[in-house]
């Protein structure tokens, strides 16, 4: 039977807006700006540089960029090459990023020569990296071998190449996890997934042709949670940032009109205690994910004039798979309560299954937002697979449904609304703890600007809660003022035991708080297993 039906990419996304928003800015970045037809030249030139480097179909070109135009670029010209992108978090160690390198089977190495000159012990071990590219907009010298990126740009044209794939389940990306329990696992994205995941960011971050987005998330995670993609189909403008600081967000906010921004509830504090921080100018949706938000923070950004979409989601899911869809009357509701109802994380997006949560049987759990389950998920943004890794993919995927290893509760309405990873729950004398919990319940103190609580052992109940609290600047607080404070909050069992003050954490690159790091700390030297590392 005849069939008119093409592929789905998102490379159709550039096509289709280099044509109908031609002249209208694609990206800008300091002083200068690119148009969508211009956006769609540099990328064929850069895919037609990459095949004259060597690149075959199906070969992987790993990137190592900041949020730069080139990283942008790169989500598109990669697989009109015909080849898969491999995003490189730029936070990690050399050696993680050699083993990046290697696993994947990376041919080419395209890096910004801030980051690249860490790799000097390393590169000479890179098993199948032929070259290695450097991208310089800061005048910054590699002390080792590279091509300059406009001596590799060109030996690209501008001949025409196909923005159609042969195979929509064709692999369009792979992204690694953090490995904090072992190796990093590749995660293996299609061109369907993404194109898909990419029209329902659009849809749920509420994007328009008239969106300017400040890339305030890291491109390298999630692929930007396939923003990439999304705010080019929409023909919106892409406002790159190098580095994420409160003073330049604040500063774009108001001298670019930025619409929209992505980020983590670390990047949230970081804009709504900044000192520049004002009344908005104009409507900005927020769109958080991560660590399940605090709720004065989102209060404190809805009072500047934020409308916050809250996600939630992993890299199995392309990013973001729920969305705490509004409701009517929320929008009316006092700002704590509306803030309370934003926490949680919601049901599917618009092109998923079905959310569920299940226990050890698989059987859903009880929607009477108390027993606790895990998370699985299933549809068109669950991932392909793990890269190389067929056992680790089997794992993930019994049942026929993705683990996330994520524990919720699953209210009467269908939102569901996480406890907490299922490494991360305390259990103190057969008693379930959930840290979430009592870090909303901290978190909520005036003095408190951010906290942490993890599990340390404990010679009678096993293990019982510590929290690690950040103050707000000039801000005091007692160990036990906070204790009490969580106490007239929940049951006195879940209190902390000990809160010991600091100035920072330790964070991953797009702002989660690694409490594994802590927990390492808290129970090494003792006997039995270090609860929930990873």
């Amino acid at each position: 039977m005849t069939t008119y039906r093409t592929e789905l990419t998102p490379l159709a996304f550039l096509e289709r807006s280099a044509d109908v928003f031609a002249g209208k800015t694609a990206i800008s970045y300091g002083d200068r700006s690119w148009t969508y037809a211009e956006m769609a030249t540099l990328t064929t030139r850069f895919a037609n540089a990459l095949r004259a480097s060597g690149v075959d179909a199906g070969d992987r070109v790993a990137v190592l960029l900041p949020n730069v135009p080139e990283m942008l670029l790169a989500h598109f010209a990669v697989p009109l090459a015909g080849a898969v992108l491999v995003s490189i978090n730029t936070r990690l160690s050399p050696e993680e990023i050699r083993y990046i390198c290697d696993h994947s089977g990376a041919k080419v190495l395209v890096g910004d020569t801030e980051l690249l000159p860490a790799l000097a012990g390393v590169v000479g071990e890179l098993e199948t990296v032929a070259e290695v590219i450097a991208v310089d907009d800061l005048g910054l010298e590699v002390p080792y071998p590279t091509t300059p990126w406009d001596e590799f740009l060109g030996r690209g044209s501008d001949a025409a190449l196909d923005w159609r794939v042969d195979d929509e389940e064709a692999t369009i990306s792979i992204n690694y996890t953090s490995g904090t329990t072992g190796r990093p696992k590749g995660v293996m994205y299609t061109h369907r997934g993404a194109y898909l995941n990419a029209l329902a960011e659009i849809v749920h971050s509420r994007h328009t042709p008239d969106s300017v987005y400040l890339w305030t998330l890291p491109m390298f995670h999630c692929n930007g949670w396939c923003t990439t993609w999304g705010v080019t189909a929409i023909g919106g403008r892409h406002v790159c940032l190098r580095k994420v600081e409160a003073s330049e967000i604040w500063r774009l906010i108001d001298a670019e009109g930025v619409t929209h921004l992505n980020g983590a509830p670390t990047v949230l504090l970081m804009i709504a205690t900044a000192e520049e921080a004002h009344p908005l100018p104009r409507p900005l949706v927020i769109t958080t994910a991560a660590a399940p938000p605090n709720p004065k923070i989102l209060a404190a950004l809805e009072e500047l004039g934020a409308q916050i979409v809250h996600v939630y989601g992993l890299t199995e899911t392309y990013g973001p798979h729920t969305v705490c869809e509004y409701q009517p009357g929320i929008a009316d509701a006092a700002p704590a309560e509306r803030a309370r109802f934003l926490a949680r994380q919601g049901v599917a997006y618009i092109h998923a299954d079905p959310i569920r949560v299940v226990d050890e049987d698989m059987n859903d759990v009880p929607r009477d937002g108390t027993t606790m389950g895990e998370v699985v998920m299933r549809g068109n943004n669950v991932m392909k697979g793990y890269f190389a890794d067929p056992e680790a993919t089997a794992e993930a995927f019994r049942g026929g449904w993705f683990h996330s290893g994520d524990l919720a509760v699953w209210h009467p309405d269908g939102y569901i609304e996480l406890r907490d990873r299922a490494k991360d729950i305390i259990i103190s004398g057969g008693e379930n703890i959930s840290t979430i919990e009592v870090e909303q319940a901290i978190g909520s103190h005036p003095a408190v600007l951010e906290c942490t609580v993890i599990a340390i052992p404990d010679d009678t109940w096993g293990e019982r809660p510590k929290a690690f609290v950040i103050l707000r600047e000039g801000a005091e607080a007692t160990e036990e003022e906070i204790i009490a404070h969580v106490r007239e909050r929940l049951a006195h069992f879940k209190a902390p035991d000990v809160v010991e003050f600091v100035e920072d954490l330790p964070r991953t690159s797009t702002g989660k708080i690694q409490k594994y790091v802590l927990r390492e700390r808290e129970w090494a030297g003792r006997d039995g297993r270090i609860h929930g590392a990873g």
